[in-house]
């Protein structure tokens, strides 16, 4: 899932541009691949700091993403109007700062002309998503909800329909973009989808390599554009998803929907669809791990003499018997009738704790049977405790 690319620059939403391409700088410098050989880690980073820098430069895009987040720029690259305008960013400004940053990092001699940047860039990118090299479109962004699920949902697991909110392909022209269903070849990048120019300074020869401004980083154009799309091959529609939820889960788990985000504009591959979990705080129980637990107020009595009470479970209500003598915040165990294991069989289990019960309003009847009962020197604590007592012999017999 993609991150917020005000967090990935590490700058505020407020930021000028000044401060974002002074940020974009730095990043740049510190993740660029030659700086880092072989760190693949380090690559997505540069990627990724390239790829927000593209749309918070631009203030058409960042508008968009300031209104509408990555969906808001999901096919941004395109620069043949229709519902998102504007072309690729010009890094250019950027990268000709490079040669002073990086000592000559850009490859010169026998080697490929296009030296380091080539390996990054790949196929290049857009705002809206990768390039789908198998359909030429380029990949739909990736949706986040949040599901809130019961504890008897997550004690047994549960499967969940979900109406979602979305980019879908264009029915009218069936997601091409195009009246006749057609793309053709870009002219300006012959399909590659990217443009690169060469320059040579005294460190040996730099390469500028950025999304084709003709096609967006597409490789194909339209040529006749659908009218019910406006040639991007998406409009906004509503699906139903079926997720099933194992048993287990915790609040902040989440689960990915492979191909269920964003429809990729004119036939890029579908993004993914992030299910986040929240978990419903309950009127009866807390949960602890796959443990359940239940506070219990008992009488004064029945602690002492002992009792058979009916409990709330998450199945339902059981028997349990509290024992004679019971102390306060004793927890009794009914096994298995906790929450299921989400990686190993079997199942957590319901915990009640027993504690007495204080009435706050007594009857003059009651206050005096009370009273009574003060009067047995077995239902009142003794002045020192066994372990007490224990402590002050031995004490004794140690110092006299």
């Amino acid at each position: 899932m993609k991150r917020d690319y005000y967090e990935v620059l590490g700058v505020s939403r407020s930021a000028s541009k000044d401060e974002i391409k002074k940020s974009y700088r730095k990043l740049a410098m510190k993740y660029h691949p030659d700086k880092n050989p072989g760190n693949t880690e380090a690559e997505e980073h540069f990627k990724e700091v390239n790829e927000a820098y593209e749309i918070l430069s631009n203030d058409d895009k960042r508008r968009r993403y300031d209104q509408f987040g990555h969906a808001g720029v999901g096919s941004s690259a395109s620069s043949q109007g229709g519902a998102y305008g504007a072309g690729a960013g010009d890094f250019g400004d950027i990268f000709s700062a490079f040669n002073d940053m990086f000592g000559g990092g850009a490859r010169s001699g026998g080697g490929s002309p296009f030296g380091g940047f080539e390996d990054v860039f790949g196929g290049g990118f857009s705002g809206g998503g990768r390039r789908s090299r198998s359909s030429g479109g380029i990949r739909g962004s990736d949706l986040k909800i949040r599901l809130k699920l019961t504890l008897e949902e997550i004690a047994k697991g549960v499967e969940k329909t979900l109406k979602i909110k979305k980019q879908i392909p264009c029915e009218a022209c069936n997601g091409t973009g195009s009246k006749t269903g057609e793309l053709e070849t870009c002219s300006t990048c012959q399909g590659t989808g990217e443009v690169r120019q060469a320059s040579k300074t005294m460190f040996g020869q730099f390469v500028n390599i950025k999304a084709c401004p003709t096609c967006g980083g597409e490789g194909r154009v339209v040529k006749d554009r659908c009218t019910s799309c406006h040639g991007e091959g998406i409009k906004q529609g509503e699906t139903t998803v079926k997720v099933n939820i194992p048993a287990g889960v915790e609040d902040g788990n989440y689960l990915t929907l492979r191909g269920q985000g964003n429809a990729g504009p004119r036939g890029g591959a579908n993004g993914d669809l992030i299910v986040v979990i929240e978990e419903a705080a309950h009127k009866l129980f807390t949960r602890r791990g796959d443990d359940i637990i239940y506070n219990l107020p008992v009488s004064y009595p029945d602690m002492v003499l002992g009792t058979k009470v009916e409990v709330p479970t998450l199945e339902g209500r059981v028997k349990l018997t509290v024992p004679p003598g019971t102390q306060p915040n004793t927890m009794l165990r009914i096994s298995g009738k906790g929450i299921g294991h989400l990686k190993s069989p079997g199942r957590g289990d319901h915990l009640v704790r027993v504690n007495v019960f204080i009435p706050k309003d007594l009857s003059h009847r009651d206050k005096e049977l009370l009273k009574e009962m003060k009067k047995s020197s077995h239902l009142v604590p003794d002045e020192k405790t066994d372990h007490e007592k224990s402590f002050f012999e031995k004490a004794r017999d140690i110092f006299g």
